[in-house]
């Protein structure tokens, strides 16, 4: 799934290719995909773009009337296309796979959509506080992926963030000193920014079906850890994985994965 860095990425250059276009048309090829009723998009054929920005996950065209929102999922790409013979320049959103959860909505100015759940950016101050002076519970590899904790971060960056901060993905805030808390916070935000500077050197859309390619440890085990090099370990779940080093992260223990144990029975 695109997580920060790529969608900050990919807003630049739509706005950069895009902003202070006119809307020429809307053809939505799935109808499923459109989460709202009004505005209608046909409302703003005509309208120009004032810009492209990002919150959370979320793609974000201003139209100053309306904003049209755009979450990705776990599939969904972007790309920018040019018709010949138009003089135009089109967005392709399409999404690969069979689940089809990409989706879509069309806002009013005071209206934030499904955006009004979202937690705080990560290089707020809010964030810096619910690190720095939270007691979260929840193991922290669910609570970074939570969006409503925080805006942006997904299992890739998650994954990074604790190999770096050299914490467990089990482990609690709640249970974290101070010198722990800080290196989280600055793991956190240094997984983005590398992300982001890396990501920025993509050219047009954002159309690869798996993206991931740039990070650290995520989805690498089975390869030694780039900084010790012991194997990294994985716990899989139904839906998702997660990659951590047992030297670096767990004090030498391998943690528990169903999976791996169903097999073992």
């Amino acid at each position: 799934m695109p997580e920060l860095p790529q969608m900050q990425a990919l807003a630049e250059r739509l706005d950069a290719a895009l902003a202070g276009a006119a809307l020429a048309r809307v053809e939505p090829l799935g109808f499923t995909a459109l989460k709202t009723v009004q505005p209608s998009p046909d409302a703003l054929v005509g309208t120009r773009l004032a810009g492209v920005g990002r919150r959370g996950k979320y793609l974000v065209f201003d139209f100053g009337s309306a904003r049209i929102a755009v979450h990705l999922s776990q599939a969904g790409r972007v790309d920018i296309e040019r018709p010949p013979n138009d003089g135009a320049t089109a967005v392709f959103v399409r999404e690969h796979g069979t689940e089809r959860k990409a989706a879509w909505w069309v806002l009013a100015p005071d209206d934030e959509g499904p955006m009004a759940e979202l937690g705080p950016e990560p290089d707020s101050d809010a964030f810096a506080r619910l690190v720095l002076e939270g007691n979260d519970r929840r193991r922290i590899h669910t609570w970074l992926r939570d969006q409503r904790t925080v805006a942006g971060i997904g299992r890739g960056y998650s994954d990074d963030a604790l190999w770096r901060a050299h914490l467990s993905p089990y482990a609690t805030l709640a249970s974290l000193d101070a010198a722990a808390r800080q290196r989280l916070l600055d793991a956190v935000r240094g997984v983005l920014a590398d992300g982001l500077e890396r990501e920025r050197a993509r050219q047009g859309g954002l159309s690869e079906p798996r993206l991931g390619e740039h990070f650290e440890v995520h989805g690498r085990h089975g390869t030694p850890c780039p900084r010790c090099g012991e194997t990294l370990r994985r716990v899989s779940y139904e839906s998702y994985e997660v990659t951590y080093c047992p030297h670096c992260q767990t004090g030498g223990q391998i943690l528990a994965d169903r999976r791996l144990s169903r097999l073992l029975k």
